[in-house]
Protein backbone atom coordinates (compact mmCIF):
# COMPACT_ATOMS: atom_id res chain seq x y z
CA UNK A 1 0.00 0.00 0.00
CA UNK A 2 1.23 3.42 -0.93
CA UNK A 3 2.12 6.25 1.39
CA UNK A 4 -1.08 8.47 -0.78
CA UNK A 5 -3.52 5.41 0.21
CA UNK A 6 -2.26 5.20 3.59
CA UNK A 7 -2.75 8.96 3.78
CA UNK A 8 -6.38 8.94 1.96
CA UNK A 9 -7.53 5.96 4.97
CA UNK A 10 -6.07 7.96 7.58
CA UNK A 11 -8.24 10.97 5.82
CA UNK A 12 -11.01 8.76 5.42
CA UNK A 13 -11.16 7.84 8.82
CA UNK A 14 -10.71 11.07 10.35
CA UNK A 15 -13.83 12.09 8.59
CA UNK A 16 -15.80 8.82 9.71
CA UNK A 17 -15.13 10.12 13.09
CA UNK A 18 -16.11 13.53 12.63
CA UNK A 19 -19.46 12.92 11.55
CA UNK A 20 -20.29 9.94 13.15
CA UNK A 21 -19.50 12.43 16.26
CA UNK A 22 -22.55 14.48 15.23
CA UNK A 23 -24.87 11.68 13.85
CA UNK A 24 -27.80 11.73 15.83
CA UNK A 25 -28.71 8.30 17.15
CA UNK A 26 -30.37 6.50 13.93
CA UNK A 27 -34.66 7.14 13.90
CA UNK A 28 -37.33 8.32 11.66
CA UNK A 29 -37.57 11.72 10.48
CA UNK A 30 -41.70 12.56 10.33
CA UNK A 31 -43.01 13.99 7.01
CA UNK A 32 -43.72 17.06 8.88
CA UNK A 33 -39.75 17.78 9.67
CA UNK A 34 -39.02 16.45 6.01
CA UNK A 35 -41.65 19.20 4.65
CA UNK A 36 -39.50 22.33 6.65
CA UNK A 37 -36.51 21.59 4.42
CA UNK A 38 -35.06 22.09 0.89
CA UNK A 39 -33.32 18.70 0.08
CA UNK A 40 -30.06 20.49 0.79
CA UNK A 41 -30.87 21.80 3.89
CA UNK A 42 -32.39 18.38 4.57
CA UNK A 43 -29.23 16.50 4.15
CA UNK A 44 -27.49 18.45 6.51
CA UNK A 45 -29.67 18.32 9.13
CA UNK A 46 -28.91 15.01 9.20
CA UNK A 47 -25.52 15.53 9.18
CA UNK A 48 -25.20 18.12 11.43
CA UNK A 49 -27.44 15.78 14.12
CA UNK A 50 -30.36 18.11 14.07
CA UNK A 51 -32.44 15.00 12.56
CA UNK A 52 -31.94 11.46 13.18
CA UNK A 53 -29.44 9.78 11.33
CA UNK A 54 -30.73 7.02 8.84
CA UNK A 55 -31.59 3.83 10.82
CA UNK A 56 -30.26 1.22 7.10
CA UNK A 57 -26.82 3.30 7.77
CA UNK A 58 -26.69 1.34 11.12
CA UNK A 59 -27.79 -2.13 9.98
CA UNK A 60 -25.20 -1.75 7.34
CA UNK A 61 -22.84 0.36 9.08
CA UNK A 62 -21.99 2.80 6.96
CA UNK A 63 -21.79 6.59 7.13
CA UNK A 64 -22.72 9.67 5.27
CA UNK A 65 -19.70 11.97 4.69
CA UNK A 66 -21.26 14.57 3.15
CA UNK A 67 -23.37 16.72 0.89
CA UNK A 68 -23.22 19.21 -1.96
CA UNK A 69 -25.50 20.65 -4.29
CA UNK A 70 -26.14 17.71 -6.74
CA UNK A 71 -23.28 15.56 -5.29
CA UNK A 72 -23.53 12.98 -1.71
CA UNK A 73 -20.84 10.79 -0.30
CA UNK A 74 -21.32 7.82 1.85
CA UNK A 75 -18.67 5.64 3.31
CA UNK A 76 -18.08 2.01 4.71
CA UNK A 77 -15.44 -0.57 6.06
CA UNK A 78 -16.86 -3.74 4.53
CA UNK A 79 -16.33 -6.65 7.28
CA UNK A 80 -17.02 -10.31 7.47
CA UNK A 81 -20.84 -9.23 9.00
CA UNK A 82 -21.70 -7.86 5.19
CA UNK A 83 -20.68 -11.55 3.97
CA UNK A 84 -22.47 -13.79 1.69
CA UNK A 85 -21.95 -17.72 2.42
CA UNK A 86 -19.87 -17.36 -1.00
CA UNK A 87 -16.89 -16.02 1.25
CA UNK A 88 -16.90 -11.68 -0.37
CA UNK A 89 -19.47 -9.25 0.90
CA UNK A 90 -23.16 -9.32 -0.32
CA UNK A 91 -24.01 -7.10 -3.47
CA UNK A 92 -26.76 -5.71 -1.53
CA UNK A 93 -24.42 -3.49 0.83
CA UNK A 94 -23.17 -2.01 -2.61
CA UNK A 95 -26.48 -1.48 -3.71
CA UNK A 96 -27.49 -0.10 -1.03
CA UNK A 97 -25.30 2.63 -0.67
CA UNK A 98 -25.54 3.20 -3.92
CA UNK A 99 -29.30 3.41 -3.62
CA UNK A 100 -28.90 6.01 -0.53
CA UNK A 101 -25.89 8.12 -1.66
CA UNK A 102 -28.16 8.07 -5.52
CA UNK A 103 -31.09 9.57 -3.50
CA UNK A 104 -29.16 11.74 -1.81
CA UNK A 105 -27.71 13.51 -4.58
CA UNK A 106 -30.82 13.82 -6.08
CA UNK A 107 -32.96 15.12 -2.78
CA UNK A 108 -29.89 18.00 -2.51
CA UNK A 109 -31.42 19.95 -5.61
CA UNK A 110 -35.06 19.79 -4.48
CA UNK A 111 -36.55 22.88 -3.14
CA UNK A 112 -38.64 22.67 -0.35
CA UNK A 113 -41.99 20.76 -0.33
CA UNK A 114 -40.95 18.38 -2.44
CA UNK A 115 -39.33 14.80 -1.91
CA UNK A 116 -38.29 11.94 -4.41
CA UNK A 117 -38.32 8.05 -4.37
CA UNK A 118 -36.37 5.23 -6.53
CA UNK A 119 -37.94 4.45 -9.59
CA UNK A 120 -34.80 2.28 -11.25
CA UNK A 121 -31.71 1.14 -9.55
CA UNK A 122 -29.01 -0.06 -11.57
CA UNK A 123 -26.03 -1.60 -10.41
CA UNK A 124 -22.81 -2.94 -12.69
CA UNK A 125 -20.09 -5.36 -10.12
CA UNK A 126 -16.49 -4.92 -10.82
CA UNK A 127 -14.73 -6.70 -8.40
CA UNK A 128 -15.62 -8.24 -4.96
CA UNK A 129 -15.61 -6.48 -1.52
CA UNK A 130 -13.78 -8.44 1.16
CA UNK A 131 -12.92 -7.60 4.49
CA UNK A 132 -9.76 -6.94 3.17
CA UNK A 133 -10.45 -4.04 1.19
CA UNK A 134 -10.29 -1.49 3.73
CA UNK A 135 -13.00 1.91 3.70
CA UNK A 136 -14.76 2.85 0.68
CA UNK A 137 -16.46 5.49 -0.73
CA UNK A 138 -19.95 5.90 -2.77
CA UNK A 139 -19.52 8.84 -4.81
CA UNK A 140 -22.67 10.22 -6.32
CA UNK A 141 -23.25 12.84 -8.56
CA UNK A 142 -26.82 14.14 -10.60
CA UNK A 143 -27.16 13.87 -14.14
CA UNK A 144 -30.32 16.04 -13.94
CA UNK A 145 -33.20 16.93 -11.85
CA UNK A 146 -36.29 18.05 -13.67
CA UNK A 147 -40.19 18.54 -12.12
CA UNK A 148 -40.85 14.85 -12.14
CA UNK A 149 -37.81 12.95 -12.78
CA UNK A 150 -34.64 13.13 -11.01
CA UNK A 151 -31.44 10.80 -13.07
CA UNK A 152 -27.69 10.45 -10.86
CA UNK A 153 -24.69 7.96 -11.09
CA UNK A 154 -22.36 7.13 -8.26
CA UNK A 155 -19.37 4.79 -7.84
CA UNK A 156 -18.08 2.76 -4.68
CA UNK A 157 -14.63 3.31 -4.90
CA UNK A 158 -11.51 2.41 -2.25
CA UNK A 159 -8.84 5.20 -1.19
CA UNK A 160 -6.77 3.96 -4.08
CA UNK A 161 -9.58 4.78 -6.97
CA UNK A 162 -10.12 1.44 -7.45
CA UNK A 163 -13.75 1.06 -8.68
CA UNK A 164 -15.92 -1.84 -6.95
CA UNK A 165 -19.25 -0.87 -8.68
CA UNK A 166 -21.03 1.95 -10.72
CA UNK A 167 -24.44 2.96 -10.56
CA UNK A 168 -27.68 4.51 -11.85
CA UNK A 169 -30.69 5.45 -10.77
CA UNK A 170 -33.94 7.29 -12.29
CA UNK A 171 -36.14 9.02 -9.12
CA UNK A 172 -39.60 10.30 -9.36
CA UNK A 173 -39.50 13.81 -7.68
CA UNK A 174 -43.18 14.47 -6.18
CA UNK A 175 -44.90 17.08 -4.04
CA UNK A 176 -44.73 16.08 -0.35
CA UNK A 177 -48.04 16.10 1.05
Amino acid sequence: MTAEVQATIARWREEEAAVRSRLKPSGVTTLDDVRQYTGLDFLKALLDGALPAPLMGETLDFVPIHAEPGRAVLQCTPSTRHYNPFGSVHGGLAATMLDTALAWAVHSMLPQGRGSTTLELKVNYLRALTSDTGPVRVEANVVNVGRQVGVAEGRVVDAAGKIYAYGSTTCLVYALT
